[in-house]
């Protein structure tokens, strides 16, 4: 355990090189990547999402022969979502060989290990649900055939704010897709100056990253990240929580199992990120937003500020007059 919490540190102080000033987010995406799940990013155009994403995958060395990366590492493919994309430019579709005689599927970008689908939101609604099979089953259907993915296949989704001109909101099956959405933001006054003055060496990043990790170090990372221990009473506060959000009056729909599972998930791989093999009470404040807000339709704006906080730290302040040891 020892060995993969060094290297989960030397992972994140590597992208930190490149992605200046957001510690906390690199940690939300590392801690999405071990939980196997996907993560979508709401922001405006600039803030980084593109180079953050290139960035992990040049920090993890190639492991398979199925995919080649140019740039180094995994393998690394972004999609730009337009209206006009259609689902066979992310699936791939059949085209007749010559040679052959008969039709041969050719791979679409979605067989990849990181995948940046930019601006998701531009995209039609069907087009959007072309990736809720690969997200929710690690699996790519084409005619009668169906395709694996690689266990590492992960999705740095990116999506502008709803109020632009020309998007399209994500439907509720396709966010519940998503372990986690996070706002990326813009960076402190200080941080913005390093980065102007360092512009030059980040937009290098090929030659700056390096490649700290292996592919197997990854699997063997999520491996790990599912034995991290979690209290039953930390359990009991997750079902509370996720009861909670059904039942509540500023709440209109409420959290899902599935919702509850991957809560539960993040929170073993968060640990694991912040260097613990075990789950605490404040670990539950951290990932609750960008978990569980998501998830959950609320009746007025001003509601999804306060309701999900209130019923986390009720729960929180139950946990911390029981006094329970986090560790096993």
């Amino acid at each position: 355990m020892t060995d993969s919490l060094s290297k989960l540190k030397t992972l994140t102080a590597n992208i930190e090189t490149i992605i200046r000033g957001k510690p906390q987010e690199i940690k939300y995406v590392v801690t999405t990547l071990l939980a196997r799940g996907h993560i979508l990013l709401e922001d405006n155009p600039g803030a980084g999402k593109t180079v953050l994403a290139k960035t992990l995958a040049q920090s993890i060395s190639e492991g398979t022969a199925d995919f080649h990366s140019a740039q180094g590492g995994v393998a690394f493919k972004r999609i730009q979502f337009t209206p006009d994309l259609l689902p066979m430019d992310l699936i791939g579709s059949h085209i007749y060989d010559e040679t052959k005689k008969d039709f041969v599927f050719k791979k679409g970008p979605l067989f990849t290990h990181v995948l940046l689908a930019d601006e998701i939101n531009r995209a039609s609604p069907k087009v959007q649900s072309a990736l809720l099979e690969c997200m929710a089953e690690n699996q790519i259907s084409a005619g009668d055939t169906t395709f694996q993915l690689d266990p590492f296949f992960f999705t740095i989704a990116t999506q502008n704010p709803i109020e632009m001109e020309g998007t399209y909101p994500l439907p509720a099956a396709q966010l519940d897709r998503f372990f986690m959405k996070i706002s990326f933001g813009y960076v402190s006054e200080e941080v913005e100056f390093d980065i102007y003055q360092n512009y030059l060496t980040i937009n290098n990043g090929k030659n700056t990253v390096k490649q700290v990790l292996a592919y197997n170090d990854i699997i063997h990372l999520q491996q790990e990240a599912e034995k991290v221990y979690i209290h039953p009473e930390l359990i009991k506060s997750v079902v509370h929580i996720v009861q909670g959000t059904r039942h509540h009056q500023e709440i209109a729909l409420g959290c899902s199992t599935r919702g509850g599972i991957i809560f539960i998930k993040c929170l073993k791989a968060w640990a694991l990120v912040n260097q613990r093999d075990y789950v605490i009470e404040d670990d539950l404040q951290a990932l609750a937003k960008p978990v569980l807000h998501h998830r959950l339709i609320f009746r007025h704006r001003e509601a999804s500020r306060t309701a999900l906080n209130q019923l986390v730290d009720q729960e929180v302040n139950k946990l911390s007059k029981m006094g329970i040891q986090s560790k096993k």
